[in-house]
């Protein structure tokens, strides 16, 4: 595996690597890795590219009280776990090498970028497409994998390269949870074990609502109710937002007569947790 924290050398890499005909992958990341990451690996590998996984923590897509200076991160464990699984450009770019000198430019997706997450954290999706850009031009990736637990974030990438005509293909993989349902996060390391339990009402509270859709439940507003009260009455948790929107624009639905998304993020103490579910109808 080769490693590199410089722009330019990564360039010369992947140069020689299309020289050979080869397509390269992308899969971005910032670090920590967990399974679900390393299940974009997986899939990005099973295309036969040569696989570049990057691994930088974003400031830019961090707000003022958010949690930029304790997000986790162990570089040397990233770097053997992505090296075990048959990556074979690890790119971990210092602040200084994204970031030499105050940013000007910035690349914003409008109107997708103003509901769900983005209601509540302003500018943060604006840092997304801003650093998701930067490391397109610099890798100029053929595909891009991106897990579709941020699935606000999913649609933003697909619709940014589609607005720019970048010759990428963006391709969305699974929400990738444990055993007992809690999808997979870089931060579920802050939650105490009180809090992880109660975190469950996540995945299971959803699951529930898609049932109750299936089984002729059409109201988006009675849906979202139901889920506000399982979580309300079974944990802590201090709810952001609980929506059914479009899976497809995210625009707002009143009426479930179509392909929807439920999603939802919840604090448990200071960690914030996002989770949705897919519904076809």
């Amino acid at each position: 595996m080769h490693r590199t924290s410089s722009i330019s050398e990564l360039r010369k890499l992947i140069a020689e690597e299309k020289k050979l005909g080869k397509t390269i992958a992308l899969v971005p990341t910032m670090g920590y890795l967990h399974r679900g990451h390393l299940t974009l690996i997986e899939k990005a590998k099973q295309t036969g590219s040569f696989v570049v996984v990057s691994i930088f923590v974003n400031p830019l897509q961090f707000g003022p009280n958010e949690d930029y200076a304790r997000y986790p991160r162990d570089i040397e464990r990233d770097a053997h776990l992505v090296e075990e699984v048959g990556v074979d450009l690890l790119f971990n770019p210092s602040l200084e090498e994204m970031y030499p000198h105050p940013m000007l430019t910035y690349v914003e997706v409008g109107q997708l970028d103003k509901v769900l997450c983005g209601a509540n954290r302003p500018g943060h999706f604006r840092g997304v497409t801003t650093v998701v850009s930067k490391l397109f031009n610099i890798v100029q990736p053929d595909l891009a994998f991106f897990g579709q637990k941020d699935y606000q974030q999913y649609l933003i990438i697909r619709r940014m390269v589609s607005d720019l005509n970048l010759p990428i293909e963006v391709r969305g993989v699974p929400i990738v949870r444990e055993e007992d349902g809690l999808a997979l996060s870089s931060r579920n390391v802050f939650l105490t074990s009180e809090q992880r339990q109660e975190a469950l009402i996540l995945s299971r509270s959803l699951k529930e609502a898609a049932d109750l859709i299936q089984r002729g439940e059409g109201s988006a507003q009675k849906i979202e109710e139901f889920i506000r009260t399982g979580i309300t009455e079974q944990s802590q948790g201090v709810i952001d937002y609980i929506e059914v929107r479009d899976a497809d624009d995210l625009s707002e639905v009143t009426e479930i007569n179509r392909r929807i998304v439920i999603a939802l993020a919840v604090k448990f103490g200071p960690t914030r947790l996002i989770d949705n579910i897919v519904v076809e109808v």
